[in-house]
């Protein structure tokens, strides 16, 4: 049976201690959830609910679960990937009242899934999904909670494609906001937080810097819009790959180069895939390039670099740093992989993951959608659901009123033209 982080840590105390340090801090500059804490520390809106948590267990999550607890809930959390977890925030959060965390940074497949079902026991009436693990987990081990659960909210794209697909086969049993879709998610988060964050923790795992280099970027959505656009403002030159023709022309008329992997594979320095899909690096590509290559994954899960391949290709493999592994090839090449090809910006050393003030948005977005369902919830058949206009806007409310930026409003006449299709030329 999984116990909770605060019986596994030798030291449990002083990790609580750094533990809330680093959630204060994240605190201090996440005005909409603090706004939001307010609201739900008087209204008590998750009075009697159980909340199931999987996502990445730091700072700017435990404000989140805190700010759900304080509003009511009794909070289960653990992590969804073996490396992004910090042990101190997991057991910060462990120590409060209403909240029992099982996240634990390191652990392999099987404590990963133990943990989640430490987290499935407590029997949630809502889940908070970031890559839709613990959705996947309820509906194919236990059924027979769902009649009790009013919905959840799932935060990444490679969440929400897998929750489109378990929707369209008809196996999707209760109600999911797709969180990463609303405009307040995926316009900033995706898009400056992948970005930022991604190229952050290449640069501190390396201590290497990219002006000069060539920089591959494997997919142009969101992401890798974002990966894009911050190596570029880095001085890198900017390749980048899609399997998208649209989406192709629009890297291209942005001024990338754009070519497939294959040739990409030639010409790269530091490799960053960010599609959710899987095998976007292959055997063809690593027989292609230089010696030293960077190789890192942005995607949620560490399929998109194919490593079985690279390990067959390798005479040996070497830890020249912390969070990097060097696959030495029989021509003396080494292929450099960054956080065992899993997410970058949050499972190497000394990765912290999206800025905070990005994190207040998403994490803002989250908690007005579980407000909703607490609130709404029996209005939402079981499928996937659009985040509710009118949420989105009230976060992004919060968050103009929180920075002093004022903004114009329609007036009644605009309103009624907009309104109408009467009025022509």
């Amino acid at each position: 049976m999984t116990t909770p982080i605060s019986e596994r840590l030798a030291d449990v105390e002083t990790a609580r201690e750094e533990g809330r340090r680093k959630i204060d801090w994240a605190r201090e500059h996440m005005p909409i959830m603090a706004s939001l804490r307010e609201d739900f520390q008087d209204d008590q809106p998750f009075a009697g609910e159980r909340i199931g948590m999987a996502m990445h267990v730091e700072a700017k999550t435990a404000v989140l679960a805190e700010t759900l607890a304080d509003g009511g809930a009794e909070v289960a959390i653990t992590g969804c990937n073996p490396l992004s977890t910090h042990d101190d925030v997991s057991a910060a959060l462990d120590a409060h009242e209403n909240v029992t965390s099982y996240a634990e940074r390191g652990v392999d497949d099987d404590a990963y899934y133990a943990a989640m079902e430490a987290v499935i026991d407590h029997e949630p009436t809502i889940t908070v999904d970031d890559g839709m693990d613990l959705i996947a987990a309820i509906h194919e081990d236990y059924p027979e909670l769902i009649d009790t659960i009013v919905g959840g909210c799932e935060e990444t794209t490679t969440g929400v494609h897998r929750l489109r697909a378990m929707d369209e086969d008809g196996a999707l049993d209760y109600p999911v906001f797709a969180v990463n879709d609303t405009p307040m998610k995926r316009l900033f988060d995706n898009v400056h937080g992948t970005g930022e964050s991604s190229l952050a923790s290449i640069a501190m795992t390396t201590n290497l810097s990219y002006a000069g280099k060539t920089v591959v970027v494997g997919g142009y959505g969101d992401c890798g819009r974002g990966v894009a656009k911050k190596a570029s403002g880095q001085n890198a030159r900017v390749i980048v790959t899609e399997v998208d023709a649209r989406r192709a022309l629009e890297a291209h008329m942005e001024g990338y180069e754009v070519m497939p992997m294959q040739e990409a594979a030639k010409e790269g320095d530091v490799f960053i895939t960010t599609t959710g899909n899987r095998d976007v690096i292959t055997r063809e590509d690593f027989e292609e390039m230089k010696d030293g290559v960077l190789l890192a994954n942005a995607g949620h899960f560490d399929v998109e670099i194919d490593l079985v391949a690279l390990e067959e290709m390798a005479e040996e493999v070497t830890e020249p740093r912390d969070g990097i592994e060097a696959y030495v090839m029989p021509d003396g090449r080494e292929l450099n992989v960054l956080a065992e090809g899993r997410l970058v910006n949050l499972a190497t050393p000394v990765a912290l993951g999206h800025p905070v003030e990005v994190m207040d948005q998403s994490f803002g977005v989250q908690a007005v959608c579980v407000r909703e369902l607490i609130e709404s919830g029996d209005e939402y058949d079981a499928g996937v659901h659009d985040v509710p206009d009118d949420l989105d806007r009230e976060v992004a409310e919060i968050k103009l009123d929180a920075e002093g930026v004022g903004f114009d409003d329609l007036s009644d006449e605009q309103r009624e033209y907009m309104g109408s299709w009467q009025h022509g030329t």
